[in-house]
């Protein structure tokens, strides 16, 4: 019990940490992006993974973007998983395309490479699972956007995730695919 709530401590303080890195990092660029010409962007979105060693779970996802003309951005994307059994957290460099229509929608079709890294801790005793296993990470999707105000978007993202994730010997199966679905907001110049 006691190293169950030290694990989830530990997740949580990970988590924590990284999204303090990703505000920070925010906080101190804004400065050098109104100096830049505004061509700093940040998303976030919130929804479910599917297809994950631990079924179904909840997903945060963050984006920072810099944007090289109006209509194609460059920059990191996180993806977390923090609740239950299963720990994923995924880093990947994303190049997207913004499609912008005439009505105020957006169609963002992006791709990336990076790594992902899975912790699954299930049950006690002796048929306990506590494994975990990094791997390299693609994530390619489409954001359908639409442009509430000048720099303000709501998004709905649907990501397909491959990889390869092995949690050998126990479980037999590996996760190579998950698809998440995130409903969230964008900034960008």
């Amino acid at each position: 019990m006691i190293r169950q709530i030290a694990t989830t401590f530990s997740r949580w303080t990970c988590a924590a940490g990284l999204l303090a890195i990703l505000a920070a990092g925010t906080v101190v660029g804004a400065p050098h992006a109104r100096a830049d010409e505004n061509r700093w962007g940040f998303g976030s979105g919130l929804g479910f993974t599917s297809g994950t060693v631990n079924g179904t779970v909840f997903n945060l996802a963050f984006s920072g973007d810099y944007y090289i003309d109006r209509n194609f951005s460059v920059g990191p994307m996180m993806q977390i998983s923090p609740m239950g059994d299963l720990f994923q957290i995924s880093f990947a460099g994303v190049a997207r395309y913004y499609f912008r229509l005439n009505n105020g929608i957006n169609l963002v079709p992006f791709m990336g490479i990076g790594l992902i890294h899975a912790d699954l801790d299930r049950g006690t005793g002796p048929g306990r699972i506590d494994r975990n296993d990094t791997s390299w990470y693609i994530p390619i999707g489409v954001s359908l956007e639409y442009q509430a105000a000048h720099n303000l978007a709501l998004t709905s993202t649907l990501i397909v995730n491959l990889h390869d994730i092995n949690l050998s010997p126990s479980l037999s199966e590996n996760d190579t695919i998950s698809v998440a679905m995130l409903f969230g907001f964008r900034f960008g110049p």
